[in-house]
């Protein structure tokens, strides 16, 4: 399945379009800022780049120039009336890059991004048919941690079995919960700014994520500092780099009675 990484203030366009894409296409979403979106870049290396530019008088302007440098092989669609796009057109040095004007149908957004990634509307349509059964049986699991060498790590040890999302901040965690609830969370402990107690200390703060189960991974190997963490009675603990079969163990073990009272 194609991967489109959706940059954007999270609004109820950018969730509509979240929505319908997600149909046919793996969607990340992503801030709008420079940073922020570079990693991600690394991480999710997304077939396309779609940019809502709603609010587009604080975008950070620096994310075309680094689009266009950096990942010029990576085609880049941008949604936005006339006024939104007229500061941002100049930008659009080449190809690499095409807007297209709101208010559009999602059925036009489809089109362009089938477009730009050489694909066949109705191939794609019969394909996510197929996807949309298998991914159905399939668990989410929110892998939280900023290091991206270790999102991919995990990324990769997990999706054979599950849905598998990924943010790279507390912050980010809780934009991606409140999009799509995860079954699961693989949180990591030592984060800059918003660490994995505090993350899970919002995740608990709010009555619909309070009960998703939270397994800690943290690369301290100390009894007092382990103890600390359990204290916080997370639903599990790993040290990193964890081990895959007894990763895989602990999560179906978790998962398995929200499976069985379905």
């Amino acid at each position: 399945m194609k991967k489109i990484l959706l940059v954007g203030k999270l609004n109820s366009v950018v969730k509509e379009t979240n929505q319908f894409l997600s149909q046919y296409f793996h969607v990340q979403l992503c801030s709008e800022n420079a940073s922020v979106l570079e990693g991600m870049l690394k991480i999710v290396n997304p077939d396309l780049v779609l940019i809502s530019l709603i609010g587009a008088y604080d975008i950070d302007t620096s994310i075309f120039f680094m689009l266009s440098d950096r990942y010029a092989q990576i085609p880049v669609l941008t949604l936005g009336t006339k006024e939104e796009c007229s500061s941002f057109l100049k930008y659009y040095e080449n190809s690499q890059f095409e807007n297209l004007i709101r208010p559009v149908e999602n059925t036009a957004i489809m089109a362009a991004v089938c477009r730009r990634l050489h694909l066949d509307d109705e191939d794609v349509e019969q394909e996510s048919g197929k996807g949309q059964k298998i991914s159905a049986q399939k668990k989410r699991i929110l892998v939280v941690d900023d290091n991206g060498t270790q999102l991919r790590t995990m990324k990769a040890m997990l999706e054979e079995s599950y849905e598998v999302a990924i943010a790279i901040s507390g912050a980010q965690a809780m934009t991606s919960i409140g999009k799509k609830r995860p079954d699961l969370i693989l949180l990591d402990y030592e984060m800059p700014v918003c660490d994995g107690k505090m993350t899970l200390e919002m995740i608990r703060a709010d009555d619909e994520m309070k009960d998703i189960p939270v397994i800690f991974l943290t690369s301290v190997n100390d009894r007092s500092y382990i103890e600390a963490v359990l204290k916080l009675k997370p639903a599990g603990y790993f040290l990193k780099p964890p081990v895959k079969d007894r990763l895989l163990n602990e999560i179906n073990k978790i998962l398995t009675p929200l499976t069985d009272g379905e």
